[in-house]
């Protein structure tokens, strides 16, 4: 990797409005992480909001003249559907960024179309169906559906609520779309796996892309309550979502294969996928001890407390050599 000595690196994240949620404002703090880490490494870190005024973040590019962009845009104008167009305008102005490229952003951020690639490439993911759609990856099977928002992640609209029961197609169609309309949001249904929740990230190296350390989403809700990571999980650390949701990186012997399976399916969907720099893979195992790909996260949170971070720790990486490796693995040209 070339010297980072004095040279200019842009991190990149969506302007904030004033009523900007928790997982928005998220990106703060990792923006802020970054740039230390930067300045660790020897580049002069410059942060630029990226709104949708594109001829002022070009100027702006152009002026600084960055050897690196780190893109930490999840969204424009509070919508997860633009997430893709950083990527879009950066490629068109041609400076390097990390993470991954507009076509990968695309198909990852976009839940169905995501579903429907690992069909391709023969990535278990479980059934689903989109409004107004057929059955997705097979004919529909009564049980609990879970319903998301198409575009949106840091499981942004899943609560209590979100995990409805079907036991006909109609009759999932009609829950979808009230659903839908309640979130105001493009939706779609998945079938709910109710079994143990594994996120596996991957980072890029020297030798090609290396799988971290496996964490687990350890429930511990009272009796009865349905084992879901949602928005309270994940945001509300005085809620009982958020202390019953706690990763865990210790497995028993018993988890040897099951681990590396996971391993492998997630660098199976790196490759199909065309990551580059770091992704992380989310999984649920069934009772049978079958692994399901729920979704492929490009470019996860990168906060100090995230999971992404938190594997590579125990991989031996400080924060540093982590930004280090996402970057050089950009510069040299990405997914293999």
């Amino acid at each position: 990797m070339t010297s980072a000595m004095g040279r200019n690196a842009v991190i990149v994240h969506a302007e904030l409005s004033p009523g900007a949620q928790p997982d928005e404002t998220d990106v703060l703090v990792q923006a802020g992480a970054v740039a230390r880490a930067l300045e660790d490494l020897g580049y002069r870190a410059v942060t630029v909001p990226f709104g949708l005024d594109l001829r002022q973040l070009a100027s702006k590019l152009f002026e600084l003249e960055p050897c690196i962009v780190f893109n930490l845009v999840e969204g424009l104008d509070g919508d997860g559907r633009l997430i893709h167009l950083a990527c879009s305008i950066l490629d068109h102005l041609g400076f390097p960024y990390t993470g991954a490229d507009t076509g990968a952003m695309f198909l990852t951020s976009n839940k169905v179309l995501a579903k429907e690639w690992m069909g391709h490439a023969g990535i278990p993911t479980p059934e689903w169906i989109v409004q107004g759609g057929a059955p997705g990856a097979g004919p529909f099977l009564p049980g609990e559906y879970i319903v998301k928002a198409l575009w949106e992640e840091a499981s942004v609209g899943i609560d209590g609520n979100s995990v409805q029961e079907a036991a006909s197609l109609p009759e999932l169609r009609k829950r979808l779309q009230l659903r839908a309309e309640a979130l105001g949001k493009p939706c779609f249904a998945e079938r709910f796996i109710g079994g143990r929740e594994f996120n596996i990230s991957v980072i890029g190296g020297p030798a090609g892309p290396e799988v971290l350390p496996p964490a687990e989403i350890r429930f511990s809700f009272p009796d009865g309550r349905r084992r879901l990571v949602d928005y309270k999980a994940k945001w509300d650390e005085d809620s009982l979502e958020y202390r019953c949701t706690q990763r865990s990186f210790q497995f028993g012997d018993g988890d040897r294969d099951l681990l590396e399976e996971l391993g492998k399916n997630a660098l199976t969907c790196w490759k199909a996928f065309g990551l580059r720099g770091y992704a992380r893979v989310d999984f649920r195992v069934d009772e049978g001890g079958r692994p399901w790909v729920l979704e492929i996260n490009a470019n996860p949170c990168l906060s100090p407390d995230s999971g992404f971070v938190a594997a590579s720790a125990m991989a031996g990486l400080s924060y540093p050599a982590m930004i280090a490796r996402i970057i050089s693995d950009t510069l040299k040209g990405g997914a293999r």
